[in-house]
C-alpha cells in the first residue's frame, strides 16, 4: 500500500502499522492496544471524509477481520480472516490510487480555464481489449476505421446511416452553372501551396506555455491598442486623442478598448471604454443612445467621438470602427488559360455523437476519390474531446493511436487522387495541445510526404497566388455570444467578420471564452492577420454560409457531423485574377463555392 499509493495520508500509514503489529504480536495486551489504535484511526478517517466511501468500507472490513485473531481460533477461520484482510488491503490500495489520480487531475485543471460543467472522467477499465491479430488485419481505410477497431461493442450510428439529402447543395455562391467540380485524373504539377508568413515567423512546432504573467498580457494589449490607434488616427486625419476621463465642454476624440463592468454579458448599460497608458489608462462608462447603429464586443479597439462634461460618462456621438487590411499582391504569374483549382474544405468532428465510428470520414474519402480535388483542407477535431464515449473513456486504445489511424486512412484512401492534404488542429482535439495559437500536429511518419501539410491554428496560406485564411476556433459563435448590435436586420455574420479584417486578428475577443486558453505572447506573433485574405475559412456551430464581406469570400462549411446525423462540407473553385473588372472593382479569386451535405 505504501509503495503503490501516492500522497498516502499519515493516519492511513498508522492504520497499516497497527495492523502489522496486531497480526505479528502474540501478547494479549499488545494486540488489544493495536486494535484500539486501529479503531481510533478508522474513526478519524470517517471524520476526515465526512461520509462512507470505498476507503472507509475497506477499513471497516479490515477492522472486522481482526476480531477472529484470538487464542484457540481454528486455523480455517484464521485463513479466512487473512483472506478478508488481504482483500480489504487491495480495496484500500485501489481507493488511494484513484484518489491520488483525481487530485492530480484537479491540479492540472487549475492551470487552465475550466470548461463549463464537470469534465472529471470515470476511472474504468476497458472490458474488451483489442487483440494484436485484429489490429494487424486493418489495412484499408474502411478496416482501419471500422467499429471493431475501437471496441467490439461499437455499432454504427443508425440515424447517420438513414440520413436524408445526401449530396444536396444547400448554399451556392458565384457562377456555379459553369463550374466543373470534377478535377483532372492526373494531379497538377504546378500547384504551389505555402504559408504566407516567412519560415521564421510561422508557428511550425510546439512551444512552452502557461508561463505568461499579467504584465505580459497587459503589454500585448497595450501594443495592439497603440498600433490600431495610430492606424485609425492617420486614416481619419485625427490630430490627437484625449484622455477618456478628462472633463470637457466640447466634443473630444478618445481611443480605447471595449470592456464590461462585470463578469456578465456585455450590454449597453455595462459598456466601458478603457484607455491605454498614453491616454491615462482610465475606464469610463459610455452612453450609446445617440448612435443609430453599432456593433461592439469586448476587446474591440476603436475611436469614439462625444461629450464628457463631468469626466464620469462619455456620450458617444460617432464611432470610428477600423480600417480594413489591404489584400495581398502575389508575384506569381497568372495563366489566364489555366483551369481553376478545386478546393475541398471539411471540419470535424468526423464521427457521430452516438458512435465512435468514422463513417462520415469514410464517406468524405469517397467524395474525394470521386471529385478529385486539387487541395483538401481538413480541420479538426479529429478525436473530439466532447464525444460522449471519449468523455466516459469507453475506448480501448490511446487517443494518439486513434488519431494516427484516422490520418493514415485519409492519406492512404486519397493516394490514388494525388491531392494535397492540409491538416489543421482544433482546440477540441483531445490528444493535442489545447492552447491558442495552436501548433501543428506532429506526424513523424508523414514528415517526408510531399502531399501532406501540417498547419497551425490560425494560419494564412498561399495557394497558387490566392490567400486563404484558416482558423478552426469558433470565433463566430464566441463573438455572437458576447457582442451587442443595434441593427438586427443587418447581416450579423458580415458585420462580425468585417471587424476581423479591421482589428488585424483571427481572435479579437478579450477576454477569451473559457474553452480558449490564450497565450498572448505567441498570439502577438502568430495569431495576427497580416492581410485581408481572398478566402476566409471560419467553421462554426452556427449555420453554414458563404458570404462576400469587403471583397473576401467567407465560408463556414459547417461540421461534417451534427450530433447523430450527417453535416456538411464545402468546395470552391479559385483562380487568381490579374486585372480588375470593367467598373474598376476588384475581382474575387473565388469563382464559385458551394456547401454540400455529406
Amino acid at each position: 500500500v505504501c509503495n503503490e499509493s501516492v500522497n498516502c495520508p499519515e493516519f492511513i500509514l498508522h492504520i497499516i502499522s497497527s495492523l502489522v503489529q496486531f497480526v505479528g504480536s502474540s501478547e494479549g495486551s499488545t494486540r488489544s492496544s493495536c486494535r484500539r489504535n486501529f479503531h481510533n484511526s478508522f474513526t478519524y478517517f470517517l471524520w476526515k471524509n465526512h461520509k462512507k466511501n470505498a476507503g472507509s468500507i475497506a477499513l471497516n472490513n479490515m477492522y472486522n477481520s481482526t476480531s477472529t485473531y484470538k487464542v484457540g481460533t481454528p486455523r480455517v477461520l484464521l485463513m479466512r480472516s487473512r483472506v478478508d484482510l488481504y482483500t480489504a488491503l487491495q480495496t484500500l490500495t485501489e481507493f488511494l490510487r484513484i484518489k491520488a489520480e483525481e487530485e492530480e487531475e484537479n491540479l492540472l485543471d487549475s492551470y487552465s480555464s475550466p470548461p463549463k460543467g464537470s469534465q472529471k472522467r470515470a476511472l474504468t477499465t476497458p472490458e474488451h481489449p483489442q487483440s494484436k491479430r485484429s489490429a494487424a488485419l486493418m489495412s484499408s481505410p474502411s478496416l482501419l476505421l471500422s467499429p471493431s477497431s475501437f471496441s467490439p461493442s461499437a455499432t454504427p450510428s443508425q440515424k447517420y446511416s438513414h440520413r436524408l439529402g445526401k449530396g444536396e447543395v444547400v448554399v451556392k455562391h458565384g457562377d456555379v452553372q459553369e463550374a466543373r467540380w470534377r478535377g483532372p485524373k492526373d494531379p497538377r504539377p504546378q500547384l504551389q501551396l505555402e504559408f504566407l508568413e516567412e519560415p521564421e515567423d510561422s508557428l511550425d512546432s510546439s512551444y512552452k506555455y502557461m508561463f505568461q504573467s499579467l504584465r505580459d498580457i497587459r503589454n500585448v494589449l497595450t501594443e495592439k491598442m497603440e498600433e490600431l490607434g495610430e492606424c485609425l488616427r492617420s486614416h481619419f486625419n485625427i490630430e490627437e486623442f484625449s484622455p477618456v476621463s478628462l472633463p470637457a465642454q466640447d466634443s473630444i476624440t478618445v481611443l480605447g478598448q471595449v470592456c464590461c463592468d462585470g463578469n456578465g454579458k456585455l450590454n449597453a448599460q455595462s459598456l466601458l471604454l478603457e484607455a491605454g497608458p498614453a491616454q491615462g489608462a482610465q475606464r469610463v462608462p459610455v452612453n450609446l443612445s445617440e448612435l443609430s447603429e453599432y456593433s461592439l464586443f469586448p476587446g474591440q479597439v476603436l475611436v469614439m467621438e462625444g461629450m464628457n462634461t463631468t469626466g464620469n460618462k462619455l456620450m458617444a456621438s460617432k464611432v470610428y470602427e477600423g480600417v480594413p487590411l489591404p489584400f495581398y499582391t502575389s508575384d506569381v504569374e497568372v495563366d489566364a488559360d489555366a483551369e481553376p483549382l478545386n478546393v475541398l474544405v471539411a471540419c470535424g468532428p468526423y464521427t457521430p455523437s452516438d458512435s465512435l465510428t468514422f463513417d462520415p470520414l469514410l464517406d468524405l474519402i469517397s467524395v474525394i476519390t470521386r471529385d478529385r480535388p486539387d487541395v483538401c483542407l481538413l480541420l479538426g477535431p479529429f478525436v473530439d474531446s466532447k464525444h460522449e464515449q471519449i468523455e466516459k473513456m469507453q475506448v480501448t486504445e490511446t487517443f494518439e493511436a486513434i488519431f494516427n489511424r484516422c490520418i493514415k486512412s485519409i492519406v492512404d484512401g486519397t493516394k490514388s487522387v494525388g491531392c494535397r492534404l492540409v491538416f489543421v488542429p482544433s482546440q477540441r482535439d483531445v490528444h493535442h495541445h489545447f492552447v491558442y495559437p495552436q501548433p501543428p500536429f506532429t506526424l513523424p511518419n508523414l514528415s517526408e510526404d510531399q502531399r501532406v501539410t501540417l498547419a497551425p491554428d490560425p494560419c494564412t496560406m498561399l495557394i497558387n497566388g490566392v490567400t486563404v485564411g484558416v482558423t478552426s476556433t469558433d470565433i463566430l459563435f464566441h463573438l455572437g455570444a458576447e457582442e451587442i448590435i443595434s441593427v438586427v436586420s443587418y447581416f450579423i455574420f458580415g458585420f462580425t467578420l468585417k471587424f476581423k479584417f479591421c482589428v488585424c486578428s483571427y481572435y479579437p475577443l478579450y477576454p477569451p471564452v473559457d474553452d480558449v486558453n490564450m497565450d498572448y505572447e505567441k498570439f502577438q506573433s502568430f495569431g495576427r492577420m497580416p492581410f485581408t485574405p481572398d478566402v476566409l475559412i471560419v467553421p462554426s456551430e452556427l449555420r453554414y454560409f458563404v458570404k462576400d464581406v469587403e471583397g473576401c469570400v467567407c465560408i463556414n462549411p459547417g461540421r461534417l457531423t451534427k450530433g447523430q446525423v450527417g453535416g456538411t462540407y464545402s468546395r470552391m473553385l479559385i483562380q487568381p485574377c490579374s486585372a480588375p473588372s470593367e467598373d474598376g472593382r476588384r475581382v474575387s479569386p473565388c469563382l464559385a463555392a458551394q456547401v454540400v451535405k455529406i
